[in-house]
């Protein structure tokens, strides 16, 4: 497993790939290094208003998700995200914060995301905004991220943009149906490993990666 790669697609406001978070870590204590490609799921023409039938539907699926992975979705994150009107889900400026954070160590992305989800589902607050992001971004340690994120150079939208279409290429080459997704990719050949595995049992995706 030390030398396996596999490359993690994904949406930073999509709930199920907050709930895979836990399976990541233990593929990252295994020493399987995870590329981040976002897809811009909820980013767009992807964004979406939050109205009082999405956030019934998305609470719904959240508690589905916290009882399969133990993942917290909090009374707090329903009351401050979910249950306040005139607001978009718009991943762009989660997204753009995770390619501000890559641009400062390659390391960071993995830590910004979790940062922006926790913030998120567990504290309730606005990961939806710029300012949010930065917010978020500056607590966790990452105050040059943050800085990028308000008055982001061409450098980092040229780099945001790349690494977007890298994520929706990919997603179209291997006809996902969704995130969370992962692909193993071996002499330039990706191969997929859908959403179900990143929900069961550790060694059973563990298995699926080493047959890929």
């Amino acid at each position: 497993m030390s030398n396996s790669d596999v490359t993690y697609l994904f949406d930073p406001l999509c709930g199920w790939c907050y709930g895979a978070t836990p399976m990541l870590d233990r593929l990252s204590a295994c020493g399987v290094r995870i590329e981040l490609l976002p897809t811009g799921l909820f980013s767009g023409a992807g964004a979406r208003p939050m109205d009082e039938g999405f956030a019934a539907h998305a609470w719904a699926n959240d508690q589905r998700i916290e009882r399969l992975t133990g993942q917290s979705f909090t009374q707090t994150y329903r009351h401050n995200v979910l249950n306040v009107r005139g607001t978009l889900l718009d991943s762009r400026a989660a997204t753009l914060g995770i390619s501000a954070a890559g641009l400062e160590d390659p390391s960071r992305p993995m830590i910004a995301l979790k940062a922006i989800q926790r913030a998120r589902y567990v504290d309730g607050r606005d990961v939806v905004t710029v300012e949010g992001v930065a917010a978020v971004l500056a607590d966790a340690g990452m105050a040059e991220a943050a800085e990028r994120l308000k008055k982001p150079t061409d450098t980092l939208l040229t780099a945001h943009r790349e690494l977007v279409g890298r994520g929706r290429a990919l997603f179209r080459r291997l006809h996902a149906n969704g995130v969370p997704s992962i692909a193993v990719i071996r002499n330039n050949a990706p191969r997929l490993i859908g959403s179900n595995a990143l929900f069961g049992s550790f060694d059973n995706l563990v298995a699926h990666i080493g047959a890929a």
